[in-house]
């Protein structure tokens, strides 16, 4: 049990500075993106263009550049991040590698140079000015508000965690190479101006980064100058470089990158497991051994033909049944994005109002925040996941998430019982999963019509949901 004062004490102080921040931002500028839902979140970042259009002509694509000449947009964008910012953040007790790298393209190659330890903004703007290096923030969404609730609702949006990066680059100056990067990209161009140049991807959707030489890339594609409130979209493998023109003080713009190793490749080195797992239950074709010295053979190619066979058993297998045990990927984006936001004023998440009872009407809370799954390494079990913010329901738990969002961990070889013991959710057995999916797919229903056998199942089930604060009595 955490000790009270400490850590805590110091991120609720945090937090409540945080707040008194985002008030006066609030008050600063009026947001023009529309968060009642991430499909309107969605919608208004990349005005004037449809959705539809969108993923029709672009996802995955080609480039799409928005240039919008728009002056309330532009103060919005501006209100984001700007390089006055980081006095304040550095005073915070920010350090090099893990909350800021500053770098600078040197004959096609990125130099970085960063000192040791603890960011002294004097020196950070002093190699700002005089050694023309780049600044790269670290997932800003940990301390900028507005990026919390835009990233917030793009992870409900796209289903895949979102992080962002701030780069603030002085005139006549390039902090990257050209390079290709394993994520969606949307630029938001907050402050200054900065000349871009695309090239055709060598790698089509590419999985990893890289950096490509100039010599190989050939002619820009796309050139161009973004502006305060223009924004850019890209897809993974898109090879670019961007510098800040002289004339211009500084550039400084945020990209927005998704859907890193969220391929369908991902997706059935995830799922495959479960799927065989399941299969190998039931049919014995599965369970047959393999033959006798297989694994000390160096060329297995007698065995493909049988490996073909019991892969097209899985195929048929799947289109029988269409049901897929749930898969880390899951549980890695439930756990790892970021947590609703509530806004400052808000009650911490405990439990409230009437306890749901036999008769009482409830629905369900925080629906793109809570995932059912049903687990393959355990029998007859169904859990239904939800962040850690969800259940404890601590403002300091909410501030933790939103401070570790997208930063890895100091461990990243955590043993398989730590990893166990970061998980946070209900378990109930098997049968109750049909009346997990009538809360889930409904807006409202009364306890009495949950598909569980007798009253108290369905009652202990409602209690339970209500008790993590993830139903309300209505």
């Amino acid at each position: 049990m955490p000790k009270k004062g400490g850590k805590h004490a110091e991120m609720g102080k945090e937090m409540q500075a945080q707040c008194k921040r985002a008030k006066v931002e609030a008050a600063c500028s009026v947001s023009v993106m529309s968060f009642e839902s991430p499909d309107s979140l969605f919608g208004s970042l990349i005005s004037p263009i449809k959705q539809e259009m969108f993923f029709r002509e672009y996802w995955e694509q080609k480039p799409l550049l928005i240039q919008r000449n728009d002056p309330l947009l532009a103060a919005y964008y501006q209100s984001l991040f700007q390089l006055s910012d980081l006095k304040e953040l550095c005073s915070q007790g920010l350090y090099y590698g893990r909350d800021i790298n500053i770098c600078r393209c040197v004959n096609g190659k990125k130099k970085v140079l960063n000192k040791e330890g603890k960011v002294n903004y004097m020196q950070l703007k002093k190699d700002f000015d005089q050694k023309k290096a780049t600044i790269q923030f670290h997932q800003p969404q940990r301390f900028k508000e507005e990026l919390w609730k835009i990233q917030e609702k793009l992870e409900c949006y796209f289903g895949s965690l979102v992080g962002s990066n701030v780069y603030i680059t002085p005139q006549g100056s390039q902090g990257l190479p050209p390079h290709y990067d394993d994520v969606e990209v949307f630029i938001l161009q907050l402050e200054g101006e900065k000349h871009w140049r695309l090239y055709k991807p060598t790698v089509h959707l590419a999985r990893e980064y890289n950096v490509e030489s100039e010599d190989r890339i050939g002619n820009p594609t796309h050139e161009f100058i973004l502006k305060p409130g223009d924004l850019l979209y890209f897809p993974r493998g898109t090879i670019h470089q961007a510098d800040t023109p002289l004339g211009i003080s500084c550039s400084t713009h945020v990209t927005i990158s998704t859907y890193q190793n969220n391929s369908w490749g991902d997706f059935l080195l995830d799922a495959i497991p479960g799927l065989v797992f399941d299969t190998a239950k039931e049919d014995a074709a599965m369970r047959t051994s393999i033959p006798r010295q297989l694994l000390m053979q160096v060329d297995i190619a007698d065995s493909t033909k049988k490996l073909s066979s019991l892969l097209r058993r899985l195929a048929d297998r799947l289109e029988n049944t269409r049901e897929l045990r749930s898969s880390d990927m899951k549980k890695d984006f439930i756990m790892n994005r970021l947590p609703p936001y509530l806004g400052c004023d808000s009650d911490p998440l405990t439990p409230g109002g009437k306890l749901p009872k036999i008769d009482s009407k409830i629905r369900l809370q925080f629906r793109d925040h809570a995932i059912i799954t049903v687990e393959p390494d355990q029998e007859n079990a169904v859990s239904i996941r939800k962040p850690p913010s969800v259940c404890m329901g601590w403002k300091c738990t909410i501030c933790e998430l939103r401070e570790s969002h997208m930063m890895g961990t100091e461990d990243d070889t955590a043993s398989e019982e730590g990893t166990a013991q970061q998980a946070h959710g209900l378990r109930f057995p098997l049968s109750y999963l049909d009346a997990l999916k009538q809360i889930w797919s409904s807006s409202t229903l009364y306890v009495k019509e949950l598909n569980l056998i007798s009253d108290e199942e369905k009652e202990n089930l409602a209690l339970s949901l209500w008790t993590e604060c993830l139903i309300e009595v209505i």
